[in-house]
């Protein structure tokens, strides 16, 4: 017998140390007969089912790199941790080269800490990983994504803009590709990029003529306008800030003080999301479709 760890005893270490208030749980908090968070819990926050998490947690199921992403989220896993976990289940040279999706625990007490701005984090080429629930609120987001969906790039060309609306949209377009551009370069083993950028240059034109000219260049903090079906628009400064080390990107929507904009944001933290559907604990869509807004 290995005397080495093993994947599904380090799962439920890591379960035990992660307690509901530190995670924004909507589960009881009543008495626990174990500490930590409870299998549905951890369900809940990775997007999977109990049984799933038990299934893991005994050793009769294998995840993918994917699930392992959202697992690390849910029990605030470091790099080093989660860096363990790939090499335990085998991903570990699956990973080697590709785009950093780790979220660590840091920038989720950030996320839980900073609940009256809209804010959200990226991964360097764009695709979404997690957002606070005012952020969900002033984009609209309702429908359930996943895969490619989760992307912005991939959203704006192909006619999914959201709602907020660019004083010059062809500029826009042209410096999310040119930071894609650059993405690219540092991420050449990436394959599931790779494969993005050759679908979008099949399908769309006007991708294809931008990812063909020369620019290399990022895209930059400036301010935006939101069309709100139910406060109007709401003009905000949108901040792109860049976690080094980890390669994120933490966008972030801000209202001058006493300001117009910053009343509506205020009336947005009390509508919130009542009038939009939310996803069931427990299933698969939970962690992978919680909006996606058009920074």
């Amino acid at each position: 017998m290995s005397e080495g760890p093993d994947l599904a005893a380090m799962l439920r270490s890591w379960r035990a140390r992660v307690r509901p208030e530190d995670v924004g749980s909507p589960f009881a908090r009543g008495a626990r007969r174990t500490p930590g968070l409870r299998r549905e819990e951890v369900g809940w926050l990775a997007g999977v089912s109990p049984d799933y998490v038990k299934r893991l947690e005994q050793g009769r199921a294998h995840p993918s790199a994917d699930v392992l992403r959202a697992l690390s989220r849910a029990l605030r896993l470091t790099d080093a941790e989660f860096t363990l976990a790939c090499r335990l289940a085998g991903h570990a040279a699956e990973l080697d080269g590709t785009v950093p999706q780790l979220i660590g625990p840091d920038v989720q007490r950030l996320l839980s800490r900073l609940a009256d701005v809209p804010i959200a984090v990226f991964d360097a080429a764009w695709t979404l990983l997690e957002h606070n629930d005012l952020w969900a609120a002033l984009h609209g987001e309702t429908r359930r994504r996943a895969g490619r969906e989760t992307n912005l790039v991939w959203r704006i060309f192909h006619n999914d803009p959201g709602r907020i609306r660019h004083p010059d949209p062809e500029e826009h377009r042209a410096s999310l590709v040119a930071d894609l551009r650059d993405v690219a370069s540092r991420y050449p083993a990436d394959r599931q990029l790779a494969a993005m950028i050759r679908d979008l240059r099949r399908s769309n034109t006007d991708f294809a003529r931008l990812w063909d000219g020369s620019a290399v260049a990022h895209h930059a903090s400036g301010r935006k306008t939101i069309d709100h079906p139910q406060v109007g628009a709401i003009e905000l400064d949108c901040d792109v800030l860049t976690l080094h080390g980890a390669d994120l990107r933490i966008i972030v929507f801000t209202a001058a003080p006493d300001s117009e904009a910053a009343d509506k944001l205020r009336l947005l933290t009390v509508l919130g999301l009542q009038d939009m559907t939310s996803p069931t604990p427990g299933s698969p869509a939970h962690a992978k479709d919680r909006g996606l807004g058009t920074a």
